[in-house]
């Protein structure tokens, strides 16, 4: 339940952001760096997926292998982190309610309508100053084939500025690293 309404805070001040820009700035597309790398559908780990009744949607988180390997509980996640949060449309059955499988889980429709991206890299928290700053991280919209999307970005540094500073800016993630322990 917690995960669902916080996936549902998130998408929607993303949405937001998409509908008006920052005022007095131009709308600004996935910020310099954050590219969908080749093939993350095949390469990149799951670590979460959650199903949004109010949007009926399905959206996964992925992460960069090699992070995922130095991820440790309780610790900011290492520089090189990749976040991919994809969302898919819910299969819907004739009275417009999404299906679900054997474990009550959405349906997915196939292909992406959106698609999230969250990178950490430690030269970047020492960037000149482009407005917000959340850490180490810079985002990027994509529209369901990869392509930037040309959307304010506010939103998401807000969200994830206020929300969860203490958690090194992260949602899933962070509840993710958790249940991986302390690691060696």
């Amino acid at each position: 339940m917690r995960m669902t309404l916080i996936a549902t805070l998130v998408m929607l001040l993303a949405l937001l952001g998409m509908a008006a820009a920052e005022p007095g700035k131009p709308p600004r597309t996935a910020e310099p760096g954050i590219m969908l790398p080749p093939n993350w559908e095949e390469r990149f780990m799951r670590i979460a997926t959650v199903d949004d009744p109010d949007r009926r949607i399905v959206r996964h988180v992925h992460i960069n292998p090699d992070a995922h390997g130095r991820l440790r509980a309780g610790m900011p996640a290492p520089d090189g982190t990749l976040l991919i949060m994809a969302d898919a449309r819910a299969r819907l059955d004739a009275a417009g309610q999404p299906l679900r499988d054997a474990g009550g889980r959405f349906l997915p429709e196939h292909g992406w309508i959106a698609v999230f991206a969250q990178q950490k890299d430690a030269r970047w928290g020492s960037a000149p100053d482009t407005g917000l700053r959340n850490g180490d991280w810079r985002y990027g919209v994509f529209d369901g084939a990869g392509r930037s999307r040309d959307v304010s970005l506010t939103p998401c540094f807000a969200c994830h500025l206020q929300a969860r500073a203490a958690q090194d800016y992260t949602f899933t993630l962070w509840d993710y690293a958790a249940t991986l322990g302390s690691g060696p």
